[in-house]
């Protein structure tokens, strides 16, 4: 056996945030930790990344100057063991830009853009990852045959940390929570 043929070690051994907060940016690109195990992330489409970035922009744009929606970065769920997620879009605190790692508490809104290989992981996993972090509102964007995406949209009920079902859009998302928004899913 060549030394190629042998993984790394972050591949079979748990990792805890301080050895994951020591690796390069680079290092952490196309990953998640889900209980201190390091999961690969297949690169996205074209179509996904631009559906990502399309939905991140219209809900910066509504969201006010309290919030920013981005995507692709770490959202520190659990420091032990470590769960680190890189949701689609995230909507967050815009005075925590500068704050690493991003905790739920600093979370208004994640979106997840389902993906093939992805979708037990978006439609279950994360979705019960998210609601026991305490995160707002949760939504799951499906690509659709059609070319039209749906968005299901979820709201945190505190008490049981679980979410419930809210509205399904295709076509345009309007929504009055987590604040209003209007956004034209026809431009992808």
């Amino acid at each position: 056996m060549t030394a190629e043929m042998v993984a790394p070690a972050w591949m079979h051994e748990q990792i805890t945030a301080e050895e994951y907060e020591s690796w390069s940016e680079e290092q952490c690109a196309g990953i998640e930790i889900v209980d201190g195990m390091v999961v690969v992330s297949p690169s996205a489409s074209k179509r996904h990344n631009r559906l990502a970035r399309l939905l991140a922009n219209a809900l910066d744009a509504a969201a006010g100057p309290d919030w920013n929606a981005d995507t692709d970065f770490d959202v520190r769920l659990q420091d032990v063991p470590l769960t680190n997620r890189r949701p689609d879009v995230i909507v967050y605190r815009a005075d925590t830009i500068d704050v690493t790692p991003t905790r739920p508490e600093h979370v208004l809104l994640v979106a997840e853009v389902v993906s093939p290989g992805s979708e037990t992981t978006d439609r279950i996993v994360k979705t019960d990852q998210y609601a026991k972090a305490g995160i707002g509102f949760y939504w799951r964007i499906e690509q659709a045959a059609t070319g039209t995406p749906l968005v299901y949209t979820y709201l945190l009920d505190p008490a049981t940390k679980t979410y419930r079902n809210g509205d399904v859009f295709t076509g345009v998302v309007k929504v009055a929570a987590p604040f209003a928004a209007e956004i034209d899913l026809n431009r992808l």
